[in-house]
């Protein structure tokens, strides 16, 4: 099996007289560096449900998106060691550096490496199959291992909790 490349290569499929054709082969250019190593390329975004196929949105890259309301991400994310961050060993009762929320449901699949998801009171060790729905709540990614993990992620636009 090869490594998985750093900035993925897009495909965009399409209807051409009457046909399916491939409307984009190329390495995405969309993509930032938010943190050294930290690369995150939004692959696709929508603005509305149920999505138009006859369009396509332009993604602002960011670290922390905003889903268009009734929209969607598509986002490839390469999370270094915390190490290579100078994110340190959290003592007890710190918050992690990263800790965030939005108010989104987020489909998130681990396709390699390992992480470990962090909300406020408990953690879990992810690993390359292990798939996520994060439901709108605070959450960190904390790489302790000496590789990168890579993720994909679906964010949804959704409502808050009450």
């Amino acid at each position: 099996m090869s490594p998985i490349p750093k900035i993925p290569r897009r495909i965009v499929t399409g209807i051409k007289n009457g046909k399916s054709v491939i409307t984009e082969d190329a390495i995405v250019k969309n993509v930032s560096e938010h943190f050294p190593g930290l690369i995150i390329s939004d692959i696709w975004v929508t603005n509305e449900m149920p999505a138009s196929l006859s369009k396509e949105v332009l993604v602002e890259n960011t670290a922390f998106p905003k889903v268009p309301v009734n929209g969607s991400y598509f986002r490839y994310v390469s999370i270094p060691p915390d190490k290579d961050l100078g994110i340190k060993p959290l003592e007890k009762g710190q918050v992690h550096p990263l800790m965030h929320k939005t108010d989104t449901l987020d489909y998130i699949i681990i396709l390699s490496g390992e992480i470990y998801m962090i909300l406020d009171d408990e953690e879990t060790l992810l690993k390359a199959g292990d798939i996520v729905v994060q439901r709108g709540t605070n959450h960190a990614w904390s790489n302790r291992s000496d590789t990168h993990c890579i993720q994909l992620a679906v964010l949804l636009d959704a409502n808050s909790y009450i």
